[in-house]
């Protein structure tokens, strides 16, 4: 059974971000626009996708 990832791709700026939005973009391991991350799906990382989804873009993937 293949596992559900999602690629994370931070997309605008935390300069002018709240402080907590700012360390969660941290966390998750993006630090610069247009960098990727793969994270697995699970309810942790939906949180934090739905608390800073408007500075990233989103994409499922399949891996094998």
């Amino acid at each position: 059974m293949a596992d559900k990832k999602l690629k994370i791709t931070l997309v605008k700026s935390t300069i002018g971000a709240v402080p907590k939005n700012r360390a969660t973009v941290q966390s998750m391991g993006l630090r610069k626009i247009g960098k990727s991350i793969i994270l697995p799906d699970n309810a942790a990382t939906r949180g934090q996708i739905r608390q800073v989804g408007h500075l990233l873009k989103v994409e499922e993937i399949e891996e094998v």
